[in-house]
């Protein structure tokens, strides 16, 4: 199984995407430090928000055969830099989260993604289980 090392800002639904992938209960947590679920690295929103933190990603990013960057559907900002995604040596995948809200932009958080340098999106609803099997099978 491959592993994916999942990016984004505070609250986009990193935590609860990784207990849907696995069917474990969604419980809404703040995820303080690296957190690790079998094949998935769950990183806390800090390490994209705050720009000393970033060191520590691309450090650990070297583990991970994937790397995620997750933009909310809800959000009206985007936490990527420009060009992000050709830091890493690596295939970087976009993942739409909360794309089931009714207030979502799914235009906005697709711009969002292919300007950090994304090629590759998926749609994911945590909650209402849509996209996940697309996720599981990028793990294969």
């Amino acid at each position: 199984m491959k592993k994916i090392m999942l990016i984004g800002k505070s609250g986009c639904g990193k935590t609860t995407l990784v207990q849907a992938i696995l069917n474990k209960e969604l419980i809404s947590k703040k995820t303080q430090s690296f957190e690790y679920h079998q094949c998935i690295l769950d990183t806390p929103g800090e390490y994209i928000e705050y720009r000393n933190y970033i060191r520590a990603i691309i450090s650990e990013a070297v583990n991970y055969d994937i790397i995620a960057f997750l933009q909310d559907a809800t959000q009206e900002n985007c936490i990527f830099p420009p060009n992000f995604a050709y830091i890493f040596s690596k295939k970087v995948v976009g993942i739409v989260t909360k794309i089931d809200v009714d207030h979502c932009n799914l235009k906005l958080a697709e711009e969002c993604l292919r300007r950090a340098g994304v090629k590759e999106i998926y749609y994911v609803s945590s909650y209402n289980k849509i996209g996940i099997d697309e996720l599981r099978k990028l793990l294969l």
